[in-house]
């Protein structure tokens, strides 16, 4: 589904080039150097460990489909609705998320051991539910909106990388990243220090980099409105519909294989819109 939304959609914009790809619908990567063949594989996630070809996730792509629409969360959303300036934000940092990392765990251990520093809990156990006597109780929701009441978040690795980052970008909070061997399609842009502060996979320096940030905090605020005005020139709507167009122009030049339609093949129609007369209507105020 996720897929053939974004295909029909570009398709009543532009000429899509004739070509043949696999579509990875699941979150990890797949195409692992022992693989004896390559396959042109698009997925939303990339890794160190593989060499699939990475396409913008289905949270931004659909965000970008339904932009100020029925989604609850998209670029411009999350601007118009975080209150205040950054002055007046709290400085801790604040985080909300289910248990897919031993690395989540080890935050809420941390954060209980800096109360000063951190408000982060869990909102639902599934990988380590033997371990929530220790690491709960659950949270309640908390809206993606207020996370930005708080000077500093967090991007950390769940199962793969964390699909949230285009948004906390947007968000104006300054973002602490942990090394990963994971990646979305933008991340190569991304500058250490610059748009984001690096920290270890391991959170071991993250105390001692939120610490730094207190003490450094306009400079703490410039690199957080550097995050946000990487999110304003790289993610909106129209970044993401170009970069899908650019990346299956580039395919088209370098895929050689003739495209065979067989016969268990579905075809996905376009959807029936509603008309839009755009012929010109003048009105005779006299």
């Amino acid at each position: 589904m996720f897929m053939d939304n974004i295909l029909l959609s570009l398709a009543r914009k532009a000429i899509l080039p004739d070509i043949e790809f696999f579509a990875n619908l699941g979150d990890w990567p797949l195409s692992t150097y022992d693989l004896p063949e390559k396959y042109p594989i698009l997925s939303w996630c990339g890794s160190s460990e593989s060499y699939d070809i990475i396409l913008p996730t289905y949270d931004i792509t659909e965000s970008t489909l339904e932009n100020m629409g029925r989604v609850m969360l998209d670029i411009l959303s999350v601007q118009g609705n975080v209150e205040g300036p950054w002055e007046n934000r709290i400085s801790k940092l604040f985080w909300r998320g289910r248990d897919s990392n031993r690395y989540r765990l080890n935050l809420i251990k941390m954060s209980r051991d800096n109360p000063d520093l951190f408000n982060t809990s869990l909102t639902n156990f599934f990988f380590y539910r033997d371990e929530e006597h220790i690491y709960g109780p659950k949270s309640d929701y908390v809206s993606f909106f207020r996370f930005f009441d708080y000077k500093f978040q967090l991007a950390i690795d769940g199962t793969v990388a964390p699909y949230r980052m285009p948004y906390l970008l947007a968000g104006g909070s300054l973002i602490f990243k942990p090394d990963s061997k994971f990646f979305e399609h933008f991340y190569k842009d991304l500058i250490p220090n610059f748009h984001y502060i690096p920290v270890k996979k391991d959170l071991s320096d993250l105390v001692d980099k939120i610490n730094w940030a207190i003490d450094n905090d306009e400079k703490a605020k410039e690199i957080a409105q550097n995050g946000r005005s990487f999110a304003n020139e790289n993610l909106l709507p129209r970044n993401i519909f170009c970069y899908h167009m650019h990346l299956f122009n580039e395919l088209n030049k370098i895929i050689m294989s003739p495209v065979n339609i067989l016969e268990d093949m579905e075809h996905i129609e376009q959807p029936k819109l509603q008309k839009c007369d755009c012929a010109v209507n003048v009105k005779d105020e006299l």
